[in-house]
């Protein structure tokens, strides 16, 4: 069994993307690592180059800014590494540039990878999220936030990146067949210092729409306003190691206060049934799980 691990980034020094724990999280259990680098205005290349490990095969893109229409351009990128990865690979192992795996969790994953290996009517594998929000003690458990999502496929190339990448499908829209690893993926996306990430969603918003809806919908200030969320538990768990210094370094102040949370009253019972049951009413599945 041969794993290639995949990712796209562009900008990460100026955005503060975390990139770097995330590549070396999964780094262990893939044979190479293919990073698409998209045309920045940093010193991003160099950000990968300093990664130390031969596994490491930089792809230098450029990111067509004209698809701007529901964040077209990051599947356009992630299909391009994709494509990248030679044939002899089984196994294709995608992580954004804000998430990450647990180092206790590669062992599960690497089982996962190697069971369903001769399956060949499973497409891809399944990971549960937890998505952090304001600080790393708090996580997000509303319905704002997806509950799992496929970042393991076959190196098939009629499977391609969805929508905004945030999972797959195959050519034609059919879902994939999945199993769940039962591992989970760290989303970091939402835990940033508040200028860094003002500037992330002043940037990231142009990837979904023009100039005049970003300009009359992102406000303008200079520190991200964290307060406009609905439902944060106090995270109670470990973080990978890779992230030790990142949070050790997290100086800036996030308080959360549930007296002043609006949240609606239908997701407020729909979240409800969901921790007594475990069932997710109405969640729209990107994949069939067998």
């Amino acid at each position: 069994m041969k794993v290639a691990g995949f990712t796209i980034i562009r900008n990460a020094v100026k955005y503060d993307y975390p990139v770097v724990e995330a590549i070396n999280s999964i780094l262990p259990i893939c044979d190479a690592f293919y990073v698409g680098v998209g045309n920045s205005e940093d010193e991003t290349k160099k950000l990968i180059e300093n990664i130390n490990s031969d596994k490491i095969k930089i792809i230098d893109t450029i990111w067509d800014d004209n698809l701007r229409v529901g964040g077209h351009v990051l599947a356009n990128e992630t299909n391009k590494v994709f494509d990248a990865i030679p044939k002899e690979f089984n196994w294709c192992f995608y992580i954004q540039s804000d998430e990450c795996v647990h180092e206790d969790d590669l062992n599960t994953i690497k089982t996962a990878m190697q069971n369903n290996l001769l399956n060949k009517n499973i497409n891809g594998l399944l990971f549960k999220y937890k998505h952090f929000y304001g600080q790393y003690n708090y996580i997000g458990v509303g319905r704002r936030w997806y509950a799992n999502e496929i970042r393991i496929i076959r190196n098939d190339k009629s499977i391609r990146s969805y929508k905004d990448a945030q999972g797959f499908r195959f050519t034609n829209n059919t879902k994939l067949k999945v199993k769940n690893t039962n591992a989970f993926i760290y989303h970091y996306g939402w835990v940033k210092p508040p200028k860094a990430q003002q500037a992330k969603q002043q940037n990231f918003h142009k990837m979904w729409h023009d100039d005049n809806w970003v300009n009359e919908n992102v406000k303008k200030n200079e520190e991200f306003d964290y307060s406009n969320i609905d439902l944060l538990e106090i995270y109670k768990g470990t973080h990978p190691l890779v992230f030790k210094s990142r949070i050790k370094n997290a100086d800036w102040e996030f308080i959360y206060n549930s007296k002043f949370v609006k949240t609606n009253f239908k997701y407020k019972f729909l979240y409800f049934i969901e921790k007594l049951t475990g069932w997710r009413i109405g969640e729209n599945k990107n994949y069939i799980e067998v």
